[in-house]
């Protein structure tokens, strides 16, 4: 029997989705609990799931969705199950085949997939590198298209860019590491002020992030940031409320009611975000007049187009004292637990979650679709 990849007649197959998920990223931790969540809630009377984890080293596996884990409820120690694991590897192959996947184990092709869902925050991932691999094997893939994770990754590129479109963004300054010894405290400061945050240009999740306050914290933030990539930023801190809107959608994207974040740590931090329970109290809707929620609305689908964004993003702003709106940064692979801002927003917005994983799946069939009519050679 046939696949059909979503083309509105009646499907007499359930559409194979494999999620992709772990990697090499320093959120591969974070992946593992976004992953976990969407396996458990996608709609299986309409989806085949086909867990595909990446581990550390960037090695690809195929395994059983009851094994994959260890220490699955415990975020501080959730990990891959290095038990049997059938490795496998992506290639490109022609259509009329579809045979993407091999078995390396095996050494045998695997069941074609029809869709991806990549799962994987941060570098390699994140940051088109997976999204030009799926390109290339044909494969329709949830989320932003090779450009636009590309350009939601970096945050000094984001800034630009959203800069140029009019869009208000907080001050920054961009560093790379071969001007490690050029960089000045007294110099930073007088453009900045404090306090600044120091982070690394290439990552999510606040990993490598860090407030500094004074001139003894300056040397250890920049250090941090530089484990992480060979170029940071470093911004001006607003003193605001940080509101947070999700978007969906491709040509005509929709958004969110706002949310509210209120850090019980020094600020939203990895910590305060996935280990620590009480690391953040979550208001869903924002307490905002309607003006406001008009206006960081607009702000995030604005933002979302300049970025040349596809699918799905969480977009973060500040809102400071005198009432005005900043865009800090778009993620576009966000957090997906069940307890994460971007679903938590829909569900309050009225798209349950499993109901958004469907969504998100179709958009990215839609794509898919509409790009196989484009001519790819001058012939025909």
């Amino acid at each position: 029997m046939e696949n059909d990849r979503g083309n509105g007649q009646e499907m007499t197959k359930k559409i194979r989705v494999a999620v992709l998920f772990g990697g090499r990223s320093a959120e591969h931790e974070v992946s593992l609990q976004s992953a976990k969540s969407i396996i458990e809630a996608i709609d299986r009377e309409k989806y085949e799931v086909v867990p595909i984890a990446i581990d550390k080293t960037g090695q690809w596996y195929l395994n059983d969705a009851s094994r994959l884990l260890l220490n699955a409820e415990d975020p501080k120690q959730i990990k891959l199950n290095n038990g049997s694991r059938n490795a496998v590897a992506l290639v490109p192959a022609p259509a009329e085949k579809q045979e993407q996947l091999i078995s390396l184990t095996k050494q045998v092709p695997v069941d074609p997939i029809d869709v991806i869902f990549p799962v994987l925050h941060g570098t390699y991932g994140e940051d088109g590198t997976v999204q030009g691999l799926l390109k290339l094997a044909n494969i329709p893939f949830v989320g932003p298209s090779v450009l636009g994770s590309a350009v939601g990754m970096d945050k000094d590129v984001t800034k630009r860019l959203l800069r140029d479109a009019g869009i208000p963004i907080a001050k920054f300054l961009v560093f790379e590491r071969w001007k490690r010894d050029q960089i000045r405290f007294a110099d930073v400061k007088e453009q900045l002020g404090l306090p600044m945050f120091v982070k690394p240009a290439n990552l999510g999740s606040s990993v490598g992030v860090s407030k500094v306050k004074r001139k003894e914290d300056f040397d250890q933030a920049l250090a941090e940031a530089f484990r992480f990539d060979t170029k940071i930023l470093i911004e001006e801190g607003i003193d605001g409320r940080e509101i947070e809107c999700s978007v969906l959608g491709n040509e005509q994207p929709i958004v969110s009611i706002p949310g509210e974040i209120t850090p019980t740590h020094e600020f939203y931090s990895y910590d305060a975000k996935y280990i620590d329970e009480k690391g953040a109290a979550l208001q869903i809707p924002a307490n905002l007049p309607p003006d406001k929620v008009s206006a960081v609305q607009d702000l995030a689908v604005r933002a979302f187009k300049a970025l040349c964004l596809e699918g799905m993003a969480r977009v973060d702003c500040f809102l400071d004292k005198n009432g005005q709106f900043f865009v800090n940064e778009l993620n576009t692979i966000p957090g997906f637990t069940k307890i994460s801002m971007y679903p938590k927003l829909w569900e309050a917005s009225g798209i349950p979650y499993s109901e958004l994983i469907d969504r998100l799946i179709q958009l990215a069939i839609g794509r898919w679709e509409r790009e196989q009519q484009l001519h790819t050679s001058r012939e025909g």
